[in-house]
């Protein structure tokens, strides 16, 4: 026997689904994007974190080391943490929450600025320098695979596309309700 929902659990779900079919309806949308781009992303990411494992990072690690290590002074001094949550699009939170396994685990350290002492910088140690050159060959070795399975074009539509909507012009035209002016270019 089947278990099929009663009372306000019954409604509730017709509820849903009638909303569902009316947004469908007037819309013609049946997918949502934010789905389809999370499941995509979700995928994705699930693939370079595979290709990562034997290093003991994840494809995020990976990006927050590569990010420090290209604004990395021969002298050692970072970026700092504000920098680093603006180049990455996060909040300066979820930076600092994302950077604490890296210090724990010897792969980067955060120094207070020299002039300002409420300043702090992102740094790669030795270890982590050692990681990042060997982490880069995985990451693109995955890359390549994601890549041929896509083919040429289609990667680089899909990767044109994502950093279309991670623009400033996105949000600035998302919030005036008004369409990007140059539509995306294949």
């Amino acid at each position: 026997m089947t278990n099929h929902p009663v009372g306000a659990a019954a409604d509730a779900d017709c509820a849903l689904n009638q909303a569902i079919a009316e947004v469908t309806a007037a819309t013609g949308v049946q997918v949502c994007t934010n789905t389809s781009v999370r499941l995509a992303a979700r995928r994705l990411g699930q693939l370079y974190d595979d290709a990562l494992a034997p290093l003991n990072i994840k494809a995020t690690q990976l990006a927050l080391i590569v990010e420090i290590g290209k604004f990395q002074s021969a002298d050692g001094q970072g970026p700092t943490l504000q920098d680093l949550a603006n180049r990455l699009a996060i909040q300066l939170s979820a930076l600092t929450h994302a950077l604490r396994p890296l210090v724990r685990d010897g792969i980067a350290e955060l120094r207070q600025d020299a002039q300002d002492r409420r300043t702090k910088h992102a740094v790669l140690t030795a270890r982590g320098k050692q990681l990042l050159a060997q982490a880069i060959g995985r990451w693109a070795a995955a890359n390549e695979r994601v890549e041929a399975v896509l083919g040429p074009a289609s990667a680089a539509s899909l990767r044109a596309l994502a950093d279309q909507v991670a623009s400033d012009a996105f949000m600035v035209a998302y919030q005036a309700e008004n369409p990007i002016q140059e539509p995306l270019s294949t």
